[in-house]
């Protein structure tokens, strides 16, 4: 890396920090997903419940007892609220990758000696 230019060696360390906020983004929205799923199959086996059963949810580090309409109600509204966060999450990978890729092409350019290094009169 001695004979790197300085700003080809901060083009490079950006890169692995874009590399690194993408996988980031990436494992969010996977995890946000594996939720909507699992708030989705409660819905599911909610569906099968009679109107009156006793119906059991966490709340914080306490499980409390709720009409079955109140735990449709915050199951639909966190799924919202996920699908929202999934949704942000997929524009900041899009807008990361497109990111990435430039630099990527424009370090490859300069490496493959297609353009001059940047800083390079």
């Amino acid at each position: 890396m001695e004979n790197v230019p300085p700003k080809l060696q901060n083009q490079l360390a950006m890169l692995q920090q874009m590399q690194q906020q993408l996988q980031t983004v990436i494992t969010q929205k996977a995890q946000y997903d594996m939720t909507i799923r699992e708030a989705r199959r409660a819905l599911e086996d909610l569906a099968d419940v009679q109107e009156d059963a006793a119906v059991f949810m966490n709340v914080g580090s306490v499980m409390m007892q709720k009409s079955k309409e109140q735990v449709v109600a915050a199951l639909n509204e966190r799924i919202e609220t996920l699908e929202l966060r999934v949704k942000s999450l997929e524009k900041q990978e899009k807008a990361l990758q497109e990111r990435y890729e430039q630099l990527s092409s424009q370090i490859r350019d300069v490496l493959e000696g297609k353009q001059k290094p940047p800083g390079a009169a």
